[in-house]
């Protein structure tokens, strides 16, 4: 991984146990707001000189000023502290709680999979989940918006794990629409969607020959969690934005993986409002939060190197036993890290959308740093930054690296030869798109074609792959 290369892919925004982060209030003495860094919230100018954002969901509304005309000496009124530390009390938290409130999620209305709201087109595909190329985007539009909470559900089914952990139907639907709406569906990327995305295929990593048949019922249910909820409340903007501007989470989580931090602790957070674990021990329900941590934490691009460097020792030296739950954990975490960004591993029709979602979402932060005269982060610079070439850098620095060691582990399965395959056709792609005379013109061409990856078989370059 090169120096200096910094994405927001991975990053989020933070909520500890005992409270719900309220959005920002973004000011300026002479300038608006941009509506594309409020999603989903309201403005109330009834306070002069002061945008006060309201966050759906059960977020307390706190008056914070991060961006005026001294933020980068970092000045913030102290009175304005003040009133941050009353929002974030345990008692304001209670108070701005949904169940406490008698709010429901919202969530698909029956609590069964495959009543008549599920049946047809969403209920076929389905049936085709552990195929690698399965289009995210038709199924969201087939389940109404609703992709994250059908696509967890189907799958808690097919492992059985409902039964399992005895859980409650209910409070599942209560905590999986609780993740499901705290995602910001304003964002072109960091969204309910891509959740969805990287639980599916982290769903495909789960079956592969090498791993499946040494999970625990434990296992499975962390990883799927994991993936579902590792970008909750992501903000869209990445943690070098939130430091710079001395928000609030920054300082919460010392500038260190502040928004995996806030991931996890929003994820605790809603397992705790929801109580679907409140039926187990309590030192069970305490590591289940711990292992979370642990996975949601991985998922922080800052450590790959660390990650990448332990995967590739243990690789050489054949020491991986799967039968010790601390080798599982840890081969949970890269395949949850592998999930996270494997979006140019998938078909160039759906990799495409995710490269020019993740590009638009780079590009607003870009926007907004320009119009508080802040320093424009990598990436993020328009004028500077083409999608081909911050695909082709992520590709060569981010994604190649880990897939490479992902295949050897599994010595390579049929899966890991079609990523592999359509990894290299995409990079390709971008690398012809980047130093065309005209890549504007021939970044939609649909006459480029490329040939078959290895390996694969079945409809559209492997569709029917398990």
């Amino acid at each position: 991984m090169g120096q200096g290369w910094s994405t927001p892919a991975d990053e989020g925004f933070g909520r500890g146990t005992q409270q719900r982060c309220a959005a920002v209030a973004v000011s300026s003495p002479e300038q608006d707001v941009p509506v594309h860094m409020l999603a989903d919230c309201k403005l109330n100018t009834d306070h002069a000189g002061v945008l006060l954002v309201e966050r759906r969901g059960s977020y307390p509304l706190i008056d914070l000023q991060i961006l005026k005309s001294n933020v980068q000496q970092g000045e913030v009124a102290s009175g304005t502290r003040r009133k941050v530390k009353r929002q974030l009390s345990f008692q304001r938290y209670c108070h701005a709680s949904r169940l406490l409130r008698g709010l429901v999620p919202r969530t698909p209305v029956s609590l069964h999979l495959l009543d008549d709201g599920y049946l047809g087109q969403a209920a076929h595909m389905l049936s085709k989940v552990a195929t690698w190329n399965f289009d995210i985007f038709l199924f969201d539009r087939l389940t109404n918006g609703n992709s994250l909470v059908t696509l967890m559900c189907h799958l808690f089914n097919v492992y059985g794990l409902i039964h399992h952990f005895q859980l409650d139907m209910v409070k599942l639907h209560r905590f999986l629409g609780m993740v499901q709406e705290d995602y910001h569906s304003q964002n072109p990327y960091h969204n309910a969607v891509h959740a969805a995305d990287v639980t599916q295929a982290m769903y495909c990593y789960l079956k592969e020959p090498k791993l499946a048949e040494q999970l625990s019922p434990l296992d499975v249910f962390l990883g799927l969690m994991a993936a579902a909820a590792h970008d909750v409340d992501h903000p869209g903007v990445n943690q070098p934005f939130l430091i710079k501007t001395r928000h609030h989470l920054a300082s919460l989580y010392q500038n260190t993986s502040v928004l995996e931090s806030h991931h996890w602790r929003s994820t605790v957070g809603m397992l705790r409002e929801s109580g679907l674990l409140s039926h187990l021990p309590a030192d069970m329900s305490q590591d289940i939060e711990q292992q979370l941590g642990s996975l949601i934490l991985a998922t922080d691009i800052s450590r790959q190197n660390e990650f990448l460097l332990t995967f590739r020792e243990h690789l050489d030296h054949r020491d991986l036993d799967l039968e010790l739950p601390s080798h599982r954990h840890f081969i949970l975490q890269i395949a949850l890290k592998c999930a996270d960004v494997c979006n140019p591993c998938r078909v160039w029709e759906l990799s495409r959308q995710w490269s020019e979602r993740v590009c638009e979402e780079f590009y607003r932060q870009g926007d907004l740093e320009r119009k508080f005269d802040l320093e424009i982060s990598p990436l993020c610079n328009q004028q500077a930054d083409s999608v081909p070439a911050i695909q082709t850098g992520f590709i060569s620095y981010i994604v190649e690296p880990l897939f490479e060691e992902w295949h050897r582990f599994t010595e390579p399965s049929l899966l890991s030869r079609t990523m592999m395959g359509q990894l290299h056709q995409n990079k390709a792609r971008w690398s012809r798109l980047r130093y065309a005379r005209t890549p504007s013109a021939t970044q939609m061409d649909p006459q480029v074609e490329e040939p078959e990856p290895a390996g694969s078989s079945g409809e559209e370059d492997g569709g029917d792959i398990p």
